[in-house]
């Protein structure tokens, strides 16, 4: 048989507002009800969980120690409750109940976290999903419109679509301090080529090889995300490609050490923000769209 429950929210939300308003008295006040009734819900409510919840004393109303589990447990219920009805509301009134956002695994993610932080309380419950792409994953995901917002290097934005220009990402190229060119006072790109090179694995489908003459060498391991990368090149093996802002402590420290190319030493990544279908944006989108463009100084307040 499937569970009846014994109590109701209405029973929980009166324990809640006599106990938040120190007595019985206060909170029929505030609820505007008769302080018999609140007397009842709540007598009722022990009765039926077989627990004592209150201790009137003098005319204060006092936790028991079984009472302030309940209790605090009950404010999650409630919580609960009121973001499934704002969710519901929300979603009535054309607010999606989910967003995904697609970001080219070089973009400095602090920018996303600050808009994010920026649009947690007013995201009426919706949720949130990040998806890191690379390369041509990240054309793959525009064309499919897999996402609602997409930050990509403006590099790999297919014809017929427009970003708005937020940043750029330097890529350096690192190896660990044990490798041999950590030794090395100038580089060339023939000599870096003659080396092991650690990429990061392209997101697509059906990923485009070489795209934008980033792989020079030969010999390459293929990886799924800086992370693996930098661990790698930590013992000694291979030289990569890395944001700069990702490995600035690890250089600054000399666990990781910068190549010294004679040419080319730095590459440039424009970062675009854009919209794949933008009639079919919602206004959740919309919203963490223009903090996105604030945090980046290209837009006013949303």
């Amino acid at each position: 048989m499937p569970y009846r429950p014994k109590s109701t929210l209405e029973q929980w939300r009166i324990l809640q507002a006599v106990v938040d308003a120190g007595g019985y008295a206060q909170a029929a006040e505030l609820l505007n009800k008769s302080q018999s009734s609140l007397n009842h819900a709540v007598a009722k409510l022990q009765s039926q969980l077989g627990v004592e919840l209150l201790q009137v004393i003098g005319r204060k109303a006092f936790l028991t120690e079984a009472g302030e589990v309940m209790l605090r447990r009950s404010r999650i219920l409630t919580a609960q409750i009121e973001d499934l009805e704002l969710l519901a509301a929300s979603i009535d009134m054309g607010w999606e109940p989910e967003i995904r956002i697609a970001v080219e695994l070089v973009y400095p993610k602090k920018y996303l976290y600050q808009a994010l932080a920026e649009f947690h309380p007013q995201s009426r419950g919706s949720r949130i999903q990040i998806i890191d792409t690379v390369i041509t994953g990240t054309t793959e995901v525009i064309l499919e419109a897999k996402a609602d917002l997409v930050i990509a290097a403006s590099g790999v934005i297919p014809k017929g679509y427009l970003g708005e220009p937020i940043c750029v990402t330097r890529m350096i190229p690192v190896v660990g301090k044990q490798h041999v060119l950590a030794q090395h006072q100038s580089l060339d790109l023939d000599e870096l080529s003659q080396h092991l090179q650690i990429v990061i694995r392209d997101t697509a489908s059906k990923p485009m090889d070489n795209i934008g003459g980033w792989l020079k060498a030969e010999q390459r391991w293929t990886v799924s995300n800086f992370y693996e990368a930098v661990e790698i090149l930590k013992s000694g093996i291979g030289f990569c490609w890395l944001p700069a802002h990702l490995v600035q402590d690890l250089t600054d420290s000399g666990e990781l050490k910068r190549l010294p190319l004679s040419q080319s030493s730095e590459r440039l990544v424009p970062m675009s923000l854009l919209t794949p279908k933008e009639e079919k944006l919602g206004p959740g989108g919309r919203q963490l769209r223009q903090l996105l463009l604030a945090v980046h100084g290209k837009g006013g307040n949303p």
